[in-house]
C-alpha cells in the first residue's frame, strides 16, 4: 500500500464548521444539515482522507456539500487517531507507514457500514458516497456490494486497473472520478484506463481532469492560488451535480 508526498501536504482552510457531532451507533459522526427541506430517506456519505475530521477542511467541505440540499454524514474513521494536522507543517516528518497499520481500510471500512447500520434505523435507506484520497478506496469497496447508489471519488488512493474490472463487474453506482494531472497515486495513465474500461458502462461514468494541481487539490489546495482554487471549486461542482443526477 503506496502513499505518496501529497497525501499529507496542503494548506489548512479557513472557516467555522456549522454542523454537529453525534453518535451513530457507536461511531462518532459529522453531520451536516441543509436549511431548507430535504429527502430525510437518502445522505451523503463524506469519507475523509487521512487527516480525518480534526483537519477543518473536511467538516468545511461537508458543510459545502449541505448548502446544496444534501444531508451529510462523515464518520471518525481513525477513531481519534487520524494523522495529525501538524503534518502539513514544512519540515514534517510524519510517517505514514508506521500509521497505516492501525487503520487499514478493511478496518476503517466496517466502521463505515456500521455507521450505515445506524443510519438505516433511522429511516436513511438511499446513500451517495464521496471519498477523498483514503476515502476513495473505501466507496470504491462499499460500490462493490452496491451498498451505496452514487460515488464520486477525488485524487483516489490504492486504487488500481484491476478495481475497474471488480466495479464495472460487480457495481451498479455510476462512478465519477476527480483527478489531477500530477498524481503518484492516480497518475494519467491510470486515468486514461479507467477511461477506456468505463467507457461502455451502463450505470455512467465521468472522469472530470483537472490540469496543472496535484494529489490532494480537493481538499487541502492553498486557495490563494487561483489555479488550484479553481480546480478545487470545479470539483466540488461536478461532485454536486453527479449525486444530483444519480440520487434524485
Amino acid at each position: 500500500m503506496s502513499f505518496c508526498k501529497d497525501c499529507i501536504s496542503g494548506a489548512r482552510h479557513e472557516g467555522t464548521a456549522e454542523g454537529t457531532y453525534e453518535v451513530i451507533n457507536g461511531i462518532k459522526t459529522y453531520v451536516a444539515t441543509p436549511k431548507t427541506d430535504y429527502p430525510k430517506d437518502r445522505a451523503i456519505l463524506y469519507l475523509t482522507d487521512v487527516f480525518g475530521l480534526e483537519l477543518p477542511n473536511n467538516p468545511l467541505l461537508c458543510d459545502d456539500f449541505a448548502h446544496n440540499g444534501f444531508k451529510v454524514y462523515a464518520p471518525d474513521l481513525f477513531e481519534g487517531d487520524p494523522v495529525a494536522a501538524d503534518a502539513l507543517n514544512p519540515g514534517s516528518t510524519f510517517d505514514l507507514y508506521a500509521w497505516i497499520p492501525k487503520h487499514t481500510p478493511e478496518h476503517t471500512g466496517k466502521r463505515v457500514r456500521k455507521l450505515i447500520e445506524g443510519l438505516k434505523e433511522q429511516g436513511v435507506i438511499i446513500y451517495g458516497a464521496t471519498g477523498y484520497c483514503y476515502g476513495a478506496r473505501l466507496a470504491f469497496d462499499l460500490a462493490f456490494d452496491n451498498v451505496i447508489k452514487a460515488v464520486a471519488v477525488a485524487h483516489p488512493f490504492a486504487i488500481q486497473a484491476e478495481d475497474f474490472d471488480i466495479y464495472i463487474a460487480k457495481s451498479k453506482a455510476p462512478l465519477l472520478i476527480n483527478s489531477c494531472e500530477f498524481d503518484e497515486l492516480f497518475p494519467l495513465s491510470l486515468g486514461k484506463t479507467a477511461d477506456e474500461k468505463f467507457a461502455k458502462f451502463a450505470p455512467g461514468y465521468l472522469r472530470n481532469h483537472a490540469e496543472g494541481v496535484h494529489h490532494g487539490f480537493a481538499t487541502r489546495g492553498d486557495l490563494r492560488d487561483p489555479v488550484i482554487q479553481a480546480a478545487k471549486e470545479n470539483a466540488f461542482l461536478r461532485t454536486v451535480e453527479w449525486f444530483i443526477k444519480h440520487m434524485p
